[in-house]
């Protein structure tokens, strides 16, 4: 904690002649975009699963036709056909997961009041009027939504939801292109894909809730993530 804490305030330092007070936050994005060109790769390959996955759908529709009647040994076998091909159903998740360590590092410095036996230097950095370290309903209770802190928030949710429209959009338009799974009557699904593919369209919307239970550092870097990510799918899914 208290390295990542010094590599935030010298980011920081090398920042403030261009960002001022706001050179903290600065820094964040700088070290979420740093995070996302260290997954970039793991984005190229699940794209590239993705494209697999799809040339793969005759054969899948067959194994439904085939075992219409047993879901279980279905699963089975579409596993099997991925493992064959070495095409990994889980690709899409693992970008997600390799920023899971870098968005939990800054969620518990900027909540932390102490590092190494001392205060927290990181907790006195803004965001224009709104601190670091913290949350939504601080800025609701100093000033409301018109505060200087509330229209910090009312900025990034309104990035947020622009980002999560434009995802909701993209993510139809990709999965009409490329279906997990298609389609058929009488045909048998794969156990949790049908729930899957609902949902799938509906998850950027999700990251609004995480911006307003967050502290403001943590908030930033999923809004930087998100942004990153939603331009990254336009280009390697087009």
């Amino acid at each position: 904690m208290s390295v990542f804490a010094s590599l935030v305030e010298h980011l920081a330092d090398l920042l403030q002649p261009l960002f001022g007070a706001s050179a903290a936050a600065a820094a964040i994005v700088l070290f979420t975009a740093l995070v996302r060109l260290l997954v970039h790769p793991l984005s190229r390959a699940a794209a590239r699963g993705q494209k697999a996955r799809t040339e793969l759908q005759p054969r899948v529709a067959e194994l439904r036709r085939k075992h219409v009647k047993n879901p279980e040994k279905l699963q089975r076998a579409v596993l099997e056909l991925h493992a064959e091909e070495k095409v990994s159903p889980l690709s899409g998740c693992l970008p997600s997961l390799f920023q899971l360590p870098a968005f939990f590092l800054l969620y518990h410095l900027f909540s932390s009041t102490s590092i190494g036996g001392e205060a927290n230097a990181l907790l006195s950095h803004q965001l224009l009027a709104a601190p670091l370290g913290g949350h939504w309903s601080d800025a609701l209770g100093d000033g409301g939504l018109l505060g200087g802190a509330g229209l910090v928030y009312a900025a990034l949710f309104v990035v947020v939801a622009g980002v999560a429209t434009f995802s909701y959009r993209l993510t139809r338009r990709t999965m009409a292109a490329r279906p997990v799974l298609p389609a058929g009557d009488g045909e048998a699904a794969v156990p949790g894909v049908g729930a899957l593919t609902k949902v799938m369209p509906f998850m950027s919307f999700f990251t609004l809730v995480t911006v307003a239970v967050v502290p403001l550092a943590a908030a930033l870097y999923v809004v930087t993530s998100t942004t990153w990510s939603a331009v990254e799918r336009a280009v390697l899914y087009r």
